[in-house]
This record gives C-alpha cells, sequence and structure tokens, in this order.
C-alpha cells in the first residue's frame, strides 16, 4: 500500500521494492540509486531528477511516468513498459533497455549513449536532440519514430544491424 504517497527527496539507496505499487506517487528528487524495483508498478509515478543509478527495473512498469532529467544511468530496465512516458533529458548512459516498450515515450534530449536498445518498441517514439552514440538498436522497432532525423547518431547499431554515423 505504497500508492500516492510522497516520496520526495527521500533515501532509497539500495532499497528492495521489487513487486510494489507505488502508482500515482511522488519521488521527485528521490535517491533510488541501486534499488531494486524488478516487476515495480510505477504507473503515473513523478520521478523528475530522481537518481535511479545501476537500479534494477526489470519488467517495471512506467506508463504515463514522469522521468523528466531523471539519472537512469547504468540500469537495468529490460522488458520494461514504459509507454507515454516523459523522459525528456533524462540520463540513460549505458542502460539496459533490451526488448523494452516505448511506444509514444518522449526521449527529447535525452541521453541514450552506449544504451542497449536490442529488440526495443520504440513506434511513435519522440527522439528529438536523443544522443543514441554507441547505441545498440538491433532489431528495434522504430515505425513512425518522430524526429529519427533530429538525434545524434554515431556509431549507432541501427534495428538492421547497419552503422549509422551520420552524427559522428
Amino acid at each position: 500500500i505504497l500508492r500516492n504517497k510522497n516520496f520526495s527527496k527521500m533515501n532509497l539507496r539500495n532499497a528492495n521494492l521489487s513487486g510494489a505499487d507505488l502508482s500515482g506517487s511522488n519521488m521527485t528528487g528521490a535517491d533510488l540509486t541501486g534499488a531494486d524495483l524488478t516487476q515495480t508498478t510505477l504507473y503515473g509515478v513523478n520521478l523528475t531528477d530522481a537518481d535511479l543509478v545501476n537500479s534494477q527495473l526489470v519488467e517495471a512498469t512506467l506508463t504515463t511516468a514522469n522521468l523528466t532529467t531523471a539519472d537512469l544511468s547504468g540500469s537495468n530496465l529490460r522488458q520494461v513498459s514504459a509507454a507515454s512516458a516523459n523522459m525528456t533529458g533524462a540520463d540513460l548512459t549505458g542502460a539496459d533497455l533490451t526488448k523494452a516498450y516505448l511506444e509514444t515515450t518522449d526521449l527529447t534530449g535525452a541521453n541514450l549513449t552506449d544504451a542497449n536498445l536490442t529488440g526495443a518498441f520504440l513506434e511513435r517514439t519522440n527522439l528529438e536532440n536523443t544522443d543514441l552514440t554507441d547505441a545498440v538498436l538491433t532489431d528495434a522497432k522504430l515505425n513512425w519514430v518522430k524526429n529519427l532525423d533530429k538525434a545524434v547518431l554515431c556509431r549507432t547499431t541501427m534495428p538492421d544491424a547497419t552503422v549509422d554515423n551520420s552524427g559522428c
């Protein structure tokens, strides 16, 4: 019973919240470094400026969550469901987003350098000014992606396994 709670700026480093339902909670600026959020429901949660470095979000639900400028570098987001999430300016450097569901997610200005997006579903996702340097998008679904032409593509492995260096 952690729904709609205020965790703003709380220190939750290395917390085990696996399987919890935190829907609607305010976690603005919370420190969740190394936290285990595996299969956690974070529907509509505000994680603006939250620190989620090296956290585990495997199969978590982040649908409509606000992760504006959140730091998710080095995090494991395999098979995460983050449809319609706001990840504007988020740091996802080195994150594992294998088979992530990111339909209509806003990744404007996000840093996905060295991120693994193998098999990710990115349809209708906004990639304006998104840094995809050294990112892997093998088998990713990019139908109707917005602003791919405005993303930074440098040593980026595309869905067909070709390497795009257009932004180097």
